[in-house]
């Protein structure tokens, strides 16, 4: 596994909050993102996180910033545009030079008059307004962690946590693209039908039993014609990056909805994600080996396996949820961890998900987004829900200011948070997915 010379852990850049130790967006990252200054009509485009600034991309290009690199101006006229699609559907190459260019010109060692030109060019992350990466066409959810996947079945099937297909094909479901909302995006209770267990009939009413679910997602760059499948050597080239998913979930209307179809209502009402979308450049360093399979377990089918993905398919990344009460707020306390759980407990690789998706000649696009599904370890500190945190509501936390939480309830601030680090490489964030649980429509 070839490191791009960008991921250099020595590269210091002449932003000085992008030098910070611990910082989430060093010159190492450079993730995308589409803003536009707080307080403007200005058209939303394209813009790359940099310490505590954003580098407007489109100042850059009209600037002549990208002038000496052909194929880095080529792409870098994608970035005027309010979503990422456009950039995302030009390919891995053309990233790779725009990533490229950006880091000589935000490097110390940027020449004086290039680094005078394009400080005009940033915007603080404070006076910004951000929003979804993309256009995203199409949303899937998968269900890639085998402990997540194990906990909920005990729960409901105890005789049979996991079913047998699970350890052969990679599980997921056609999400609702049109309630993906950007972090910070308000979030209102559903309502639906739920039937409790000691109930004779079902009801409609707000959901008591809403949870969030920690989740990674990978958004498609170029996809593949209808009819075509993507086979698992090329899986890289066709993923643009990662960024963080809360796919929010009201548990007692999916437990009396999800048969015989899947979930439905229960997690249409909303799912948030970070504006920033980490690049697999980025991530290039924190590469790492797909965890061990149990024995036992059956091999991946041929179309799902590559040498380069059992050898670098997952993904050394730190995932964390913080949860903030109202009271909490109230009294000025800090938000306190739920979790803290490891990407490479995923049973399948973001590029599994990928090529099973198309293996049927399903054409994705550029722009649609794959959600890993709750990622879960098997400490009951790594559980990446309520559901399984709380043992179905069994067993409620206690906050450290005495209140208890079973479920999510009004006025609660939900926050997930990862980041990437390693020896010898230069520690990576991914910014911040943040939800606050608002009352349901016609709630006092």
């Amino acid at each position: 596994m070839s490191i791009d010379p960008t991921n250099n852990p020595a590269l210091r850049s002449w932003v000085q909050t992008a030098n910070v130790r611990g910082a989430d967006f060093p010159i190492q990252n450079l993730p995308f993102g589409i803003f536009r200054r707080a307080g403007t009509r200005e058209a939303p485009r394209v813009g790359v996180a940099i310490g505590a600034a954003i580098l407007d991309m489109a100042a850059c290009l009209a600037a002549g910033l990208f002038d000496e690199d052909s194929e880095a101006r080529q792409a870098a006229t994608a970035c005027a545009m309010p979503t990422l699609n456009e950039l995302m559907s030009r390919g891995a190459s053309a990233r790779r030079a725009l990533r490229n260019a950006i880091s000589a010109l935000l490097a110390e060692s940027a020449a004086v008059h290039r680094r005078q030109i394009a400080e005009h060019a940033l915007v603080l992350q404070t006076d910004a307004e951000l929003f979804l990466p993309a256009q995203i066409g199409d949303y899937t959810d998968f269900y890639a962690s085998v402990h997540h996947a194990t906990n909920v079945g005990s729960m409901f099937r105890p005789d049979q946590p996991l079913l047998p297909n699970y350890k052969w094909v990679p599980i997921g479901y056609h999400g609702r693209a049109s309630s993906i909302v950007v972090s910070g995006t308000p979030v209102r209770r559903p309502v639906g039908q739920r039937k409790g267990p000691n109930e004779e009939v079902p009801s409609v009413g707000p959901s008591r039993l809403l949870d969030y679910e920690l989740e990674l997602a990978a958004f498609v760059g170029t996809g593949n014609a209808l009819g075509d499948a993507i086979p698992m050597e090329q899986a890289n080239e066709h993923l643009f990056g990662l960024c963080l998913l809360n796919d929010w979930s009201a548990r007692d209307i999916q437990a009396w909805e999800y048969q015989p179809l899947g979930p439905f209502l229960a997690k249409n009402f909303a799912s948030t994600i970070s504006p920033w979308v980490v690049t697999l450049e980025a991530l290039e360093p924190f590469r790492q080996p797909l965890a061990p399979r149990a024995e036992g377990d059956p091999e991946p089918l041929p179309y799902l396996t590559s040498d380069a993905d059992r050898a670098h398919g997952g993904f050394g990344i730190t995932v964390e949820t913080w949860l903030r009460t109202a009271q909490m707020r109230e009294a000025g306390d800090p938000a306190v961890r739920l979790t803290q759980g490891q990407a490479t407990d995923l049973y399948w690789s973001m590029a599994q998900l990928l090529v099973h998706h198309a293996s049927s000649g399903c054409n994705l696009r550029p722009g649609d987004l794959l959600g890993s599904g709750t990622i879960s370890g098997a400490a009951k500190e790594s559980r990446g829900c309520l559901l399984e945190l709380t043992w179905r509501g069994a067993e409620p936390l206690t906050l450290p200011n005495g209140e208890t939480r079973r479920f999510l309830e009004d006025g609660d601030e939900l926050e997930i948070t990862a980041f990437a680090e390693r020896e010898g490489a230069a520690r990576i964030g991914f910014g911040r997915c943040v939800g606050t649980i608002m009352p349901a429509l016609g709630s006092a």
